[in-house]
């Protein structure tokens, strides 16, 4: 009898990858086998760093855990699930502005992919304020955000 293994994929733009995505990670890597990091192409979007060096900075913070990979898509988030052979799509919550917003998606997602489910992980208290679209709008005013990266990753190298 073989086991299956649980895969979930954290979907998400991940412009940039923050202690508070990295945090998410860890909680999912509690209830599933393997993550699936999708980052998301939406070619009609010019983001602060291409999604290779994205995909580049998420491979740089897991490089010695095989559990996780950095994978990039276009498309559905659930045709992608499906591709990968997911069970579970990881979503995170801040505040009340993204339940609102995600029970929204995971209705929608589950009518189109019945078979698979949404998990709603609240964002820790120590990271929960930290959003990419801030640590954007930090970096526009040149100040430095390595305290919002994930340990050891300075954003200029992917810059």
């Amino acid at each position: 009898m073989s086991i299956m293994e649980r895969i979930a994929i954290f979907p998400g733009s991940f412009d940039p990858f923050t202690r508070g995505h990295a945090a998410l990670v860890e909680e999912a890597l509690n209830l599933f086998d393997r993550v699936i990091i999708g980052i998301g192409n939406n070619t009609a979007k010019q983001g602060l760093l291409s999604v290779e060096n994205r995909q580049r900075l998420i491979n740089d913070v897991y490089r010695n855990n095989p559990r996780i990979e950095a994978r990039i898509y276009t498309g559905l988030t659930g045709d992608f699930a499906e591709e990968t052979g997911a069970c579970a799509i990881i979503r995170g919550v801040r505040n009340t502005t993204d339940f609102e917003y995600e029970r929204t998606m995971e209705a929608t997602n589950h009518r189109i992919y019945p078979s698979i489910t949404t998990v709603m992980l609240f964002t820790p208290a120590p990271v929960a304020d930290i959003a990419s679209s801030t640590v954007r709008e930090v970096l526009s005013f040149g100040r430095e955000v390595d305290e919002f990266m994930p340990e050891g990753i300075s954003l200029k190298k992917y810059l």
